[in-house]
């Protein structure tokens, strides 16, 4: 799994712009796909035969996009202007490398410069609107040549293994979860799945809404990854949940209080089968489960997710033994759903 997370991260597909992703992953699917569906929004929708029917409809899910920048303005001086593609802290990418668009244009967040600050300004993280991306551009035209309005920009994609099995790049979250599903396709599962890679879940879980309406899934799996904020000076109650600490199965987030029966059926299963395991100790974030509970008449749903420190950043951290734990742990709960 380690080796299909690394070629995902290293993959653009901010919210909006998944093609190159998706492309990736249907490739890698398709000779072990039953029948495979892209609809109107792009999410891409796999339908894989099991040993048996389940009797209820399961879906498995996990979104293909990014968090990234979407450019909004080029200035005269060849300097282009940006917004946000899903929640990102505008501490952490000033200087920052980024690719813009499908040609790949590099690109460098840049701010005033030091020595124009005034002490005020020195006190405090400057505006998205006083920033800029530097293409090495000279002129307005020269700029058009490269880029245009519309275009995404995703950061800097170095892969780095550091430490003692941790894991660096962009887009763990949640190419973590896009990684688990490829291998489960791949695998001979229990019981009938259909997969859903969504699209856009980083500005509003907009592609799962879609996906769940089609499907319609009597149970939905949802992969993730989910912030860690385990840092020195965050107290233990805050830090949600913790790199190390193993896959994270929570009962509740922002958006979501998830299926009481599935949560008490999977951790019951992980202690039984000796797989690390761990909640989240405070109630945030969110993800493509919001919509597809709400879907339909109702579904059960149950999220699995593996910790991320520094998320929505250019340098997501996680635990490679946490996330590789994620596609056994899926096809243990399969088994278990199938003999219920």
């Amino acid at each position: 799994m380690l080796d299909t997370l690394k070629t995902l991260c290293y993959l653009g597909g901010a919210s909006g712009s998944e093609d190159e992703v998706r492309d990736y992953i249907l490739e890698r699917v398709m000779p072990y796909s039953s029948e495979i569906f892209t609809d109107n929004m792009g999410n891409l929708i796999i339908t894989k035969k099991g040993k048996k029917p389940l009797g209820l409809k399961l879906m498995i899910c996990a979104h293909m996009d990014e968090v990234g920048l979407l450019i909004t303005g080029i200035e005269d001086d060849g300097y282009l202007r940006f917004d946000f593609l899903g929640g990102i802290d505008k501490r952490v990418i000033i200087g920052k490398k980024v690719y813009i668009g499908r040609d790949r244009v590099p690109g460098i967040i840049g701010i005033k410069a030091y020595h124009l600050v005034d002490k005020e300004e020195e006190k405090s993280v400057p505006k998205r609107e006083d920033m800029y991306i530097d293409i090495g551009a000279k002129t307005k035209a020269a700029a058009k040549e490269l880029v245009s309005l519309g275009d995404a920009a995703v950061f800097d994609d170095s892969v780095l293994e550091f430490g003692e099995g941790y894991l660096k790049a962009k887009a763990i979250d949640d190419r973590v979860g896009c990684a688990a599903m490829i291998k489960l396709i791949e695998s001979e599962l229990p019981c009938d799945c259909t997969f859903a890679f969504t699209v856009q879940e980083e500005i509003g879980t907009r592609g799962a809404k879609i996906a769940s309406a089609r499907v319609c899934p009597d149970i939905a799996i949802i992969l993730e990854g989910t912030t860690a904020a385990d840092l020195p000076e965050v107290p233990e109650g805050k830090r949600v949940c913790a790199l190390g600490g193993g896959l994270v199965i929570p009962f509740m987030d922002k958006g979501t209080v998830y299926s009481r029966k599935l949560y008490k059926t999977a951790t019951e299963l992980a202690d039984r089968n000796g797989i690390k395991w761990q909640t989240k100790s405070l109630i945030a974030g969110g993800t493509d489960a919001s919509v597809i509970q709400r879907s339909g008449v109702g579904v059960d749903t149950l999220a699995i997710s593996a910790p991320i420190r520094n998320i929505h950043s250019p340098a997501c951290i996680a635990k490679i033994s946490d996330f590789e734990a994620m596609p056994l742990f899926v096809k243990l709960l399969l088994e278990e759903l199938c003999d219920k």
